[in-house]
This record gives structure tokens, C-alpha cells and sequence, in this order.
């Protein structure tokens, strides 16, 4: 059994990962609900580590996974805060709408 990257190809992760990125650009930008944009964020996230294990492979080297590793521990440390602050301005305001956050302004 040979590599899977000379199986499936580079191309293809590069391709997929532009358009998992893609996905997530458009959703940050065009939704106005925060946990959409979170998800969408988190998409973009996803798409640069599956680009990083995918050159990780390409060279035979596993720093690029350890560091996917670190950074989905540092996603999931950013998905608990920011779920914690939608919360909280929930409770505030009655609504997560990203429109409505500008009235926050002290």
C-alpha cells in the first residue's frame, strides 16, 4: 500500500481545502448571525489544517500535524469563550444579531 497522497493527489486536498475556505469567507461575510459566523470561522480553520496535514504527508514530516493539533486545541479553547460571550450578550440584549451589537458601545 503506497502513500495516499499518490493515490488521491496534492490537487485534490489543494482544491478541497479552497473550497471548504471559500464556504467559510462567504459566511463570515454575507450572515449576520454570530453562530454562523463562528462556524464559518471555524470552517476557514478546518480548511487551513487539512492543507497543513496534506503538506505534512507530502514531505514526510509531522510538524505540520503536531501544529493541527495545537491549533484545534486552541479552536476548541476559542469555540467555549466565544459560545460564553454569545451568551452572555444574549442574556443582555435578547438577540445575537451582529447589527444589534454596535448598541454595546459605551
Amino acid at each position: 500500500m503506497g502513500n495516499i497522497l499518490e493515490a488521491i493527489g496534492i490537487e485534490n486536498y489543494i482544491f478541497l481545502s479552497v473550497i471548504l475556505f471559500c464556504i467559510g469567507a462567504f459566511g463570515v461575510l454575507y450572515r449576520r448571525n454570530a453562530i454562523i459566523m463562528f462556524m464559518s470561522i471555524e470552517i476557514m480553520l478546518n480548511a487551513v489544517n487539512l492543507l497543513l496535514v496534506a503538506f505534512s504527508t507530502l514531505h514526510q514530516d509531522a510538524e505540520g500535524q503536531v501544529f493541527v493539533f495545537f491549533s484545534m486545541a486552541v479552536a476548541a479553547a476559542e469555540v467555549a469563550v466565544g459560545l460564553a460571550i454569545l451568551v452572555s450578550i444574549f442574556r443582555n440584549t435578547g438577540s445575537i444579531d451582529i447589527d444589534n451589537l454596535k448598541n454595546l458601545k459605551g
